[in-house]
């Protein structure tokens, strides 16, 4: 992050708060002329310090209402155990996010399902049939205080 100046900066939170913000627009509000601020949009992408555009849509209003925060123990740590973990992982839309941490647990998950039903199914059908699991203890959200995918930039 070094490399970014401060009209980086600036483009990237007004990208992160809209990230269909037509180029004039936000040429206009970071005060520079059209083609200079397409140059750096255009940068910012190709050297991946943005990463792609997305419509962030509410779990919610798309019938996702469960939000799951679950840690999973692996039952060894051999790479072949960790890869294959992972790489189930990857496949599944339901989950949204996976960490490896450090602690007692080997993983967090956040996962989303319509209802306690659906999750029901996702963890004894699919998580807990994979034989690298060990355990997976599962936290229900019960409501979201906070949530932003804007980065302090």
């Amino acid at each position: 992050m070094s490399n970014l100046d401060d009209m980086d900066r600036k483009i990237l939170t007004l990208l992160q708060k809209q990230g269909d913000m037509p180029i004039a627009e936000l040429a206009r509000a970071v005060g520079m002329s059209q083609s200079p601020c397409w140059r750096r949009v255009k940068r910012l992408k190709e050297e991946g310090v943005i990463a792609g555009q997305v419509a962030l849509v509410d779990p919610k209003r798309a019938g996702l209402s469960l939000t799951v925060l679950a840690t999973v123990s692996l039952a060894d740590h051999h790479d072949a155990t960790v890869e294959a973990f992972e790489r189930a992982l990857s496949t599944w839309p339901e989950v949204l996010e996976c960490h490896a941490v450090t602690g007692d647990r080997d993983y967090h998950l956040r996962i989303v399902a319509e209802d306690m039903e659906s999750y029901e199914r996702f963890l004894s059908q699919r998580l807990l049939k994979l034989p690298q699991v060990a355990t997976v203890n599962s936290r229900f959200s019960l409501r979201r205080v906070k949530y932003s995918t804007a980065l302090p930039v």
